[in-house]
């Protein structure tokens, strides 16, 4: 069944030029039925991740019809994906001066580069959105929606006038914690608690978060912390790109009990794409790829601390930093940034190759694929229910199974959906509505809190 799907949306996909309508429909009702969904609902990805400050350059052009990508303009319009959440990443550093002041600098590069793409390079295909009104206005433009939200407070440092910066250059969301355990809180992927869950500084944060009107989000962080948010926040929290752990077992993910403590808070859990988040994986799997990786001469695992582009690859992180240390990946991410634009045209070469012959491992070690995707979304729309569910692909970061491998087949997803018997109101809710709502909330929610004061 979902190869077939795979097919169909792939064969619709080629057939889309830019911002067209969408083609025909094939014979099939169900996909016919499930297109027209997919063109009236306002789809919306909570989690894609950027190359570094090079992004929105001729090294790392997200416009280019010859972009490896897996998020990019031309993917997006051709998979009909409204907007994208675009994230300042910064990895994890040493928690002193230096280390914050670098921090710091990456983000500010990476902000940079989000106003080149929307007013510099392409201003005719996308544009910034700072809420959800701002969100709905953009659509109606057919211009691609461009969000951002800081990936890791690690660049907050010491200051909390920092969170008030953030958000005056349009950070909507921030994930409190990365691979390792911060000056905010504790990681899920840390060998061992730094802080017991989140420390007073990062406790100072959340609430800040609320007066400003920014979604906290939980993705990454330690269930401690978790908990000890739920104790603070006055508005609906966010797990931006997570799976639940009920099916795959990974630090990454979400217990049930999780999940029905954000439904509770009225919040929602962004299932993620990345395939190790969602199914074990196959030890040999891993050394299959990692082969192919060496063979190409492509870094063993690159991404945020070991996600391999186009297969999923091993969690980000893995193993976490030392105990009590802060830590966690970025090398891979760095030197990808940092690359020329010739060594990015070579290295996107080979990442085709590569991406051509991961389809021999995933026939022979088949891992995660939108039906395990699906059955996410299945079981946390079962636990949290159906206003309490969204989607975060991770793309670019780690991100993308075959079925859901980039923007353009996101199609397949809407066509699961329906197969599996949801319908367009539900589906609506999973694509952005239940977002929009969550957003809203959190900016009642700032309202309030500074009338009050």
């Amino acid at each position: 069944m979902i190869l077939r799907v795979v097919i169909t949306a792939a064969a619709v996909c080629a057939l889309t030029v830019g911002v067209a309508a969408m083609p025909q429909a094939p014979e099939d009702p169900i996909v016919a039925k499930a297109l027209a969904i997919h063109e009236r609902a306002l789809t919306l990805d909570t989690h894609v991740d950027i190359l570094g400050p090079n992004y929105a350059t001729p090294a790392v052009d997200p416009g280019a019809p010859t972009s490896t990508l897996k998020c990019d303009l031309t993917k997006m319009e051709k998979g009909r994906v409204d907007g994208a959440f675009l994230a300042v990443y910064v990895g994890q550093g040493t928690l002193d001066d230096a280390g914050f002041a670098r921090a710091w600098e990456r983000a500010m590069g990476q902000f940079q580069a989000l106003q080149r793409l929307t007013q510099q390079m392409y201003p005719d295909r996308s544009a910034f959105a700072t809420s959800p009104d701002e969100v709905l206005k953009v659509a109606k433009t057919g211009k691609r929606i461009i969000m951002t939200g800081v990936e890791n407070g690690y660049p907050i440092g010491t200051d909390l006038a920092n969170v008030k910066k953030f958000y005056d250059l349009g950070a909507r969301y921030i994930t409190l914690t990365h691979s390792g355990n911060n000056q905010l809180g504790d990681s899920s992927s840390a060998r061992e608690p730094l802080h017991n869950g989140l420390s007073p500084f990062g406790k100072e944060v959340v609430v800040e978060m609320n007066r400003l009107g920014m979604m906290i989000d939980v993705s990454h962080i330690h269930e401690k912390s978790f908990w000890d948010i739920l104790a603070i926040t006055k508005a609906p929290i966010i797990a931006s790109h997570s799976g639940s752990k009920a099916i795959c077992d990974h630090d990454r993910n979400l217990t049930d009990e999780q999940l029905k403590a954000l439904a509770k808070n009225g919040g929602v859990i962004q299932t993620v794409a990345l395939g190790s988040y969602l199914k074990k994986e196959d030890p040999a799997r891993r050394e299959a790829m990692m082969k192919l990786r060496e063979e190409l001469g492509l870094p063993a695992f690159g991404g945020r601390g070991g996600g391999v582009p186009g297969a999923g690859g091993p969690p980000p992180g893995a193993g976490g930093p030392p105990p009590g240390v802060a830590g966690g990946g970025g090398a891979g991410r760095a030197a990808q940034a940092a690359m020329t634009p010739e060594q990015r045209a070579e290295y996107d070469k080979k990442m085709v190759t590569y991406r051509e012959r991961m389809k021999e491992v995933d026939a022979k070690f088949p891992g995660a694929t939108l039906k395990d995707f699906v059955d996410h979304l299945d079981h946390a729309v079962k636990v949290a229910g159906i206003d309490h569910v969204g989607i975060g692909t991770d793309f670019d970061g780690g991100g993308g199974i075959p079925g859901f491998n980039d923007d353009t087949e996101a199609p397949n997803v809407t066509i699961e959906l329906v197969r599996r018997g949801y319908t367009e109101e539900q589906i609506r809710k999973i694509w952005g509505g239940n977002l929009l709502r969550v957003w809203r909330d959190v900016e009642k929610t700032a309202v309030k809190l500074q009338k009050a004061k």
